[in-house]
C-alpha cells in the first residue's frame, strides 16, 4: 500500500494541520492512538478512489489528433517521440522508411511526413507492393506504353509519375520482387524512369516513404533485398512500436473509434464502462490499432444502447488474460459456462442486427461463415 500511495501518521492531532492536510489533496487524517478497523476502512476507500482515476484517466484521455498527423492518437512517451520524428523528418529531401508490426498505423505516419512537409499541396500516391502481382507491379510503378505487353491498349503512367512534385509511399516493400528492386534503385539514384516498353526517359521529383513489416536486415542476409536499395530507402527511419508497448493510448484510441462509428451509424455518442479498462488492458492486441477499431466498430454496431458493456466487449475479445475477466467467476459460477453464456447472448444480438444473414453476422462477430454455422449449432440456434 506504501508503495502505491504514501501516507504518513501524524505525531499530534491538530485541527489546523488537518485542514491544510485535506485542503492540499489528503482522504483522511487520523489521531493516534490508531482505530485499526478505521485504518483498514480508510485503506479500502483509497485503493478505490485510486482505482476510480485510473479508468476515469483511461476513458477521458483527450484526443491529440491533428489534420497533420491523419487521425494519429495517443499522448503515450513513445507516441510524442514518434510525433517528434515526424516533425524533424517532414521538412527534409530524403527517402523515409517506416517500420513496425501490421496494424500500427504505418501509412498514417507517412501521411503526416507529407502533411507537414514542402510537398503538402501535392499529391500523396500510396501503392501495396505485396497486393499487386509482379508481373504488373512494374507498370504500376513506372507506367507503360500502348503495346508494350498484351492488354496495353493505351498509354499509362505509373505512380511515379502521378506524384510527381508529392509523395509516394511504397507500403510492403519488403515483399517487392527481387528483379524489381534493380529498377526502383535507379530511379531512386537518378530521378528519371523508362516507362514498360519505352527508353524514353522521364524525369521525376518524388520523395519517396517506404514501410515494412518485415525484418530486412535478416532478407538481406537472404539475398532477398538488396543491400544498396535498403540504404536508399532508410535515410531516415521511423519504428513504430506495437499498441501492447503503448497501453496508455488504448484509452484515447477506444475512444476516438467509438464516437466514430457512433457517428457513421447515426447512434449519437458511444461510451465504454468505466470499468472496461481492465478487459482492454488485459488483450496482447496482436493486430494492433488495427485490430483495436474493428473491436469497437462491432462492439458500436452490435450494442443495442450507447454505453458498450461488459458483456459485448467479452465476448470481442475472447483471449483476454484469465485475471482481467475473473469476475465472471464469481457467485461460484463457471467461467466456462458463463463465456458460453456471453457468447450465446451476442451471436443473437449480431443476427438480429444482420437481419439474420449468417455472412454478414459472420463479419460483424469477426468470424467466419462456418465457425458460425459451428456455434449455431451448438447453442441451438
Amino acid at each position: 500500500m506504501h508503495s502505491r500511495c504514501e501516507r504518513w501518521p501524524p505525531g499530534r492531532g491538530v485541527a489546523t494541520t488537518a485542514v491544510d492536510a485535506m485542503k492540499n489533496g489528503a482522504l483522511n487524517y487520523d489521531l493516534r492512538p490508531f482505530d485499526e478497523p478505521a485504518i483498514g476502512g480508510v485503506m479500502r476507500n483509497v485503493i478505490e478512489l485510486r482505482r476510480d482515476q485510473t479508468e476515469n484517466r483511461f476513458l477521458k484521455q483527450p484526443s491529440v489528433a491533428t489534420p497533420a498527423f491523419e487521425n494519429l492518437i495517443g499522448a503515450s512517451p513513445a507516441m510524442q517521440l514518434i510525433y517528434e520524428m515526424i516533425r524533424q523528418v517532414s521538412p527534409a529531401k530524403g527517402a523515409v522508411l517506416i517500420t513496425g508490426e501490421t496494424g500500427t498505423g504505418k501509412e498514417l505516419v507517412a501521411r503526416a511526413i507529407h502533411n507537414l512537409g514542402p510537398r503538402r499541396d501535392k499529391l500523396f500516391v500510396p501503392l501495396n507492393c505485396a497486393a499487386i502481382p509482379p508481373d504488373l507491379l512494374e507498370s504500376e510503378l513506372f507506367g507503360h506504353v500502348r503495346g508494350a505487353f498484351t492488354g496495353a491498349q493505351a498509354e499509362r503512367i505509373g505512380k511515379f509519375e502521378m506524384a510527381d512534385g508529392g509523395t509516394l509511399f511504397l507500403d510492403e516493400i519488403g515483399d517487392l520482387a527481387y528483379p524489381l528492386q534493380a529498377k526502383l534503385l535507379r530511379v531512386l539514384q537518378e530521378g528519371v524512369l523508362e516507362r514498360v516498353g519505352s527508353n524514353k526517359p522521364i524525369g521525376v521529383d518524388v520523395r519517396v516513404v517506404s514501410s515494412t513489416n518485415r525484418d530486412l536486415a535478416s532478407s538481406m542476409r537472404d539475398a532477398r533485398f538488396r543491400e544498396d536499395l535498403y540504404y536508399r530507402l532508410n535515410v531516415f527511419h521511423i519504428d513504430l512500436p506495437p499498441l501492447r508497448e503503448r497501453c496508455d493510448d488504448i484509452g484515447h484510441l477506444a475512444a476516438f473509434f467509438l464516437a466514430r462509428a457512433g457517428a457513421e451509424l447515426g447512434k449519437g455518442a458511444l461510451t465504454l464502462r468505466a470499468d472496461a479498462a481492465p478487459l482492454l488492458l488485459g488483450h496482447a492486441w496482436p493486430g494492433n490499432v488495427r485490430e483495436l477499431r474493428n473491436v469497437m466498430q462491432r462492439a458500436a454496431v452490435l450494442s443495442p444502447a450507447s454505453e458498450i458493456d461488459l458483456t459485448l466487449l467479452r465476448m470481442l475479445l475472447p483471449h483476454v488474460r484469465a485475471e482481467a475477466v475473473a469476475d465472471l467467476a464469481a457467485d461460484g459460477l463457471r467461467l466456462d459456462a458463463a463465456v458460453e453464456e456471453v457468447e450465446r447472448k451476442v451471436i443473437v444480438r449480431a443476427l438480429a442486427v444482420a437481419n439474420d444473414k449468417k455472412a454478414e453476422a459472420a463479419r460483424l462477430l469477426g468470424i467466419s461463415e462456418r465457425t458460425l454455422w459451428y456455434k449455431l449449432k451448438r447453442y441451438g440456434l
